[in-house]
């Protein structure tokens, strides 16, 4: 399997091929365990431990410095609970980008705005989603979690930033 996916190969190209970038449309943070997401217009992201106020800041090597959802998901995952729309602060999500597929920046490097992130996974659901969302939130939000990273290089988010791959 290695092979079909070295750098070189056709698919390898594919996976690296990306020209489209997204726009940073919502940042939230937690200040601590189990309380909701503050909503801000930008924040510091400290490299290798996660965002300035966020509970989960000050875990050097942890694989889930930082969460990213696509904008396009949550409206999806609206739809499934019949819902017009879903507060991004309901789903314990750190940032919510729109115009790029996340998936595909899967086992990439990639900027936000001037921070550079490595993608180490996929946030999948918890069971707070049926408490957040009402009955069946858990299934709805299940492939459409988005990812985690790890905060390469650090730097301020702002929303509206561009979000792009690292070429």
């Amino acid at each position: 399997m290695a092979f079909f996916r070295s750098k070189d190969s056709q698919l390898g190209h594919l996976l690296r091929t990306l020209p489209q970038t997204g726009t940073l449309t919502w940042i939230g943070v937690r200040p601590a365990r189990l309380t909701p997401l503050q909503s801000l217009d930008s924040v510091e992201a400290v490299t290798d431990q996660g965002l300035a106020g966020d509970h989960f800041n000050g875990k050097p090597g942890s694989k889930r410095q930082i969460t990213l959802i696509q904008a396009e998901h949550i409206a999806a995952v609206a739809s499934m609970l019949h819902s017009p729309q879903i507060d991004p602060g309901l789903l314990r999500r750190n940032l919510v980008v729109r115009g790029i597929n996340l998936l595909a920046l899967k086992d990439q490097q990639f900027w936000v705005g001037e921070v550079l992130l490595q993608t180490t996974g996929l946030c999948h659901p918890c069971s707070r989603m049926e408490t957040n969302l009402g009955p069946g939130g858990y299934n709805a939000m299940r492939g459409h979690g988005g990812l985690t990273a790890q905060i390469l290089q650090g730097g301020h988010l702002h929303v509206g930033d561009v979000v792009r791959i690292n070429l």
